[in-house]
């Protein structure tokens, strides 16, 4: 019941009703504007009370839960979620009286974690590199205490409230916005929700408008097996429900460096604090807009904020750890550049492959170590499931000589501690200590095996003699 004292003023009666009505702003500094015949305009998803796009369909979600009586008073909330729609849930789930359980994968940055737990939610955390129907999978982890807790599961994925709330406020939103002239729509796709419901309304207003799909690099909608990729909240190892190809005109992968190098662009120049899924996003959208015309109006959506990444994408340490950035001229990537190995060819081993095939490789190759990776080149470093060394393989053989023919995976040890191409050179010295081998990473992704041996050389090419 609305309070009369609230009568002619432009005071919310909930946070709830400040969801949706974010406005489009224009880009034109992170690329200068004579590169971009069309205009490029983002829409600010960031101005939601949660922070991001995933207000809208949590809020619809619950409320048809509520109207179909899944979700009781007193109630509990479970999902999996890589932050934004734990964020929306728990923001109406406090304003309705729910408890929330949210799980989430160990890829999300920490800040995420913590940003849940201040609204008071539980939040489970499992591993990110295993297949969605391994019982550890933040999947399955959700389907088994949505079954303990006699909880209800919104299920993102597959809801079909998650695109009915882009339809119904953010399509309208921008159609009204750009007085009907919009061209292009730009978005990324993780639960397909808000590209597809916004598609729909805009496909209905005007069959025209082109919809564009920025997709990480490996995610399954733009061709890859599903992982593995950095950027937070955006691709599948799965398509999801609201996944309709059929509305998309295209679909534009992009890396995780270039989503990255974006993000940080964005936010130095346009002052706008975006995440890696908005870099993503921006790279697809001005693609778009290079090829367009004067004509064209290209509408990014961006779906969150940079504080969700600070730990991540705007941590200068992280980013050289991965590779993404360069802290010298004289660095790791120095040390083989000089090497006689080829930079392209990363030696490892699959888990599935054989302990004999294991020590075959390194002898002939001449090396001592070598990394247990899942699939074939090039991967991020979640696919890097472990190690073998040749003196510990020789020490179990040595035991038992039938291990010879099984799995790696049965007898590997951890994975080789890892540094970006762009780090110190002191920084790898230092890690050696205690290392037998460092595994190098460029842009996310496995490069090579940097050993003692390797700098020893290095040093040794440069001696002044």
């Amino acid at each position: 019941m609305a309070d009369p004292r609230l009568d002619g003023t432009q005071i919310a009666d909930s946070v709830i009703d400040l969801f949706g009505g974010t406005p489009l702003v224009r880009m034109k500094r992170t690329m200068e504007v004579e590169e971009l015949p069309a205009v490029l305009a983002m829409k600010m998803e960031t101005t939601n009370p949660g922070g991001s796009s995933k207000d809208r369909p949590a809020l619809e979600m619950i409320l048809a839960a509520e109207r179909s009586g899944e979700l009781q008073p007193g109630g509990t909330i479970v999902e999996p979620t890589s932050g934004n729609t734990g964020v929306g849930l728990a923001i109406v789930a406090a304003q309705r009286g729910y408890e929330c359980v949210f799980v989430m994968t160990d890829k999300v940055a920490p800040e995420k974690i913590s940003l849940l737990k201040a609204y008071g939610a539980e939040v489970v955390v499992c591993p990110v590199a295993v297949a969605p129907d391994d019982p550890q999978s933040y999947y399955s982890v959700a389907e088994r205490l949505t079954q303990e807790r006699q909880a209800f599961r919104p299920n993102q994925y597959a809801n079909p409230n998650n695109p009915l709330s882009h339809y119904k406020t953010t399509g309208p939103e921008i159609w009204e916005q750009t007085a009907g002239r919009i061209t292009h729509f730009v978005a990324g796709a993780g639960t397909c929700g808000s590209i597809t419901g916004t598609a729909q309304y805009l496909k209905e207003q005007n069959p025209d408008v082109k919809i564009i799909a920025a997709d990480p690099e490996g995610s399954v909608f733009s061709g890859g097996s599903g992982r593995p990729y950095l950027v937070e909240g955006v691709g599948e190892d799965f398509f999801p429900a609201a996944w309709q190809p059929e509305l998309y005109d295209e679909t534009i992968a992009i890396s995780d460096a270039d989503s990255f190098h974006m993000a940080r662009k964005v936010s130095e120049t346009e002052g706008i604090l975006i995440g890696g899924s908005g870099g993503m996003a921006v790279a697809a959208a001005i693609q778009v807009a290079k090829r367009g015309t004067p004509d064209d109006l290209v509408v990014v959506f961006n779906p969150d904020s940079g504080r969700g990444y600070l730990s991540r994408v705007f941590d200068d340490a992280w980013m050289a750890n991965f590779g993404f950035t360069n802290e010298c001229e004289q660095c790791v990537g120095a040390v083989l550049e000089a090497r006689s190995a080829t930079l392209d060819n990363l030696l490892y081993v699959n888990p599935d492959e054989t302990v004999r095939t294991a020590i075959e490789r390194m002898r002939a190759n001449g090396v001592s170590q070598l990394p247990v990776c899942k699939n074939t080149p090039p991967f991020a470093a979640a696919e890097v499931s472990g190690s073998v060394d040749e003196l510990e393989l020789m020490e179990v053989i040595a035991d038992d000589s039938g291990v010879m023919d099984v799995p790696v995976e049965d007898v590997m040890g951890p994975h080789l501690p890892t540094i970006g191409v762009g780090q110190k050179l002191e920084r790898a010295l230092e890690m050696l200590h205690t290392a037998p081998a460092l595994l190098v990473l460029s842009d996310g992704r496995p490069l090579s095996v940097l050993t003692r041996t390797d700098i020893l050389s290095y040093f040794d090419a440069r001696a002044d003699y």
